[in-house]
């Protein structure tokens, strides 16, 4: 099994369907990808209404192969007894082989959908761009049924996820053959996102999730010849008297993360209180040996702040500077880019903007590719899906999958996990997108506390999840030792930890 699934461009899908055209007769690569959507269709009914035969699926279809997508799935679901009744938006493009198919189930074209069980979205494929028009729009919020959609939901950029205007949201999405960046970057509008194959030849893809087994089979543990040194030493430098807070999460996050030792530079005595495991001196050159410094949250803007974040800065370890110092940074650029060790950046998209001069725009992707490409660094974009980009690879999507996350004080764990993967010796861009992971889950995880339903939280319960998120990661990633074998007690709570 691979260690991260990809998400590829529609210039890359096209490419590689027209290379499929070569291998396979005319018309199957759109029968397999309906056939597969027809199964979907039928899971769902069942799923809704305890059955198949006698259920009404409706299809609201545009022109070209995505609406040909739906009208042969729609002969498909006919097979099996569905009543099945379509809406042409644009009649005289309609692709022609599946409504002859359509209509040769016993599948009927009307003006306006009768009652239905479900609908199939197959307006707008992955070549289209902009908001639905607004006649497709009026049926669309009309709606008051499940929507299944075909590749994408209609109205939702594929490259981007960027909605603009009126768009599907749809509660199942069936990816055609791969997955588009889509999948990644607009899961609230996708649903829950299922890939059907269809024989496509892909190449390396240009953004990638890590998947969460690996995360966890490959997460710092320690090992019979480990002790508190060797595990990585990660120094923090943060809080302060007028943000204590900020400094106790995120030297809470390191001592959570792994079993590495963790030293605190700063007058914090709060710290200390919380977590009497570290280690603390009053200024960073008192600190001793660490492998990785994280710098920034709640640290100040001031003089004395910014002389503290150019001696870290001017050490040849791993830094990843965050908050306070994002703004110190936007200021004095020069701090990062004179620096040729590893140094990750961890802005929301407002600090982002001061980093950069310009709001991070619909493409999020490509503007932390260029801000990491131009101050050759490793940049993780905060948000429900985050990305994190490095010069010269492949950039790295997490959604989050919830928006439980969003919290003050959240972003200050979230350093402080990275910051301990980074001293631990972990690759920069691999510690961000695997940081993000578990921090993501601790967020879904202390938001339902095994319970359906979830309530709004803190960072204060979220840094108090993030070892169950560990845990749970371990064990969809096998584990490691005896304990693999073991009863952890978290196996319901796995599924926060599955990419959708």
């Amino acid at each position: 099994m691979s260690d991260r699934r990809g998400y590829y461009t529609v210039d890359e899908v096209r490419a590689a369907e027209a290379e499929l055209f070569t291998r396979v007769p005319a018309g199957m690569p759109m029968r397999r990808a309906a056939f597969g959507l027809a199964g979907v269709v039928v899971d769902e009914l069942r799923s809704l209404t305890g059955g198949v035969a006698g259920r009404g699926v409706g299809l609201l279809v545009g022109s070209g192969d995505n609406g040909g997508d739906a009208l042969w799935a729609g002969a498909f679901l006919r097979r099996r007894g569905v009543r099945v009744s379509a809406v042409l938006l644009d009649p005289e493009r309609a692709h022609q082989e599946g409504l002859a198919a359509l209509r040769a189930a016993g599948g009927r074209v009307v003006d306006r959908l009768d009652v239905v069980d479900l609908v199939i979205d197959g307006i707008v494929g992955i070549s289209g761009r902009g908001p639905l028009r607004p006649g497709a729009a009026e049926m669309v919020a009309a709606l008051d049924v499940p929507i299944v959609s075909a590749d994408l939901p209609s109205g939702v950029d594929p490259g981007t996820g960027a909605v603009d205007g009126p768009a599907v949201t749809a509660d199942v999405t069936v990816a055609f053959g791969a997955y588009k960046p889509v999948h990644a970057l607009a899961v609230p509008q996708c649903g829950r996102i299922v890939l059907v194959p269809i024989g496509l030849r892909l190449p390396e893809a240009g953004l990638v999730q890590l998947d969460p087994g690996a995360v966890g089979a490959d997460w710092p543990v320690p090992g019979p010849a480990d002790d508190k040194y060797s595990q990585g030493v990660v120094g923090v430098c943060a809080g302060s008297a007028k943000y204590p807070g900020a400094g106790v999460l995120c030297t809470g996050a390191a001592v959570a993360a792994t079993s590495g030792m963790v030293r605190y530079a700063g007058s914090d005595t709060e710290v200390l209180g919380k977590f009497p495991e570290v280690v603390a001196s009053s200024s960073i050159s008192e600190t001793g040996r660490v492998q990785a410094w994280v710098f920034g949250p709640g640290a100040g803007t001031d003089s004395g702040a910014r002389d503290r974040l150019a001696e870290v800065l001017g050490t040849a370890l791993p830094v990843l500077v965050d908050a306070d110092g994002l703004t110190m940074l936007a200021e004095e650029p020069g701090l990062v880019r004179r620096r040729s060790a590893v140094t990750v950046l961890t802005p929301h998209a407002g600090e982002f903007a001061r980093l950069t001069g310009d709001a991070v725009g619909a493409d999020r992707v490509g503007a932390v590719r260029e801000l990491a490409e131009e101050w050759g660094v490793t940049v993780l974009l905060k948000g429900r899906a985050t990305v994190v980009a490095s010069p010269g690879q492949a950039a790295l999507v997490n959604d989050a999958g919830g928006d439980w996350a969003a919290t003050p004080g959240s972003g200050d764990v979230l350093s402080g996990i990275i910051g301990a993967l980074l001293a631990a010796g972990r690759e920069a861009g691999w510690a961000a997108g695997a940081g993000a992971r578990v921090h993501a889950l601790a967020a879904n995880l202390a938001a339902h506390e095994a319970r359906d339903f979830g309530a709004p939280i803190s960072a204060t319960p979220l840094l108090r999840h993030v070892r169950d998120a560990v845990r749970v990661l371990r064990e969809v990633g096998g584990g490691g030792g005896a304990e693999a074998n073991g009863v952890t007690g978290t196996g319901a709570m796995a599924m926060w930890a599955r990419p959708r």
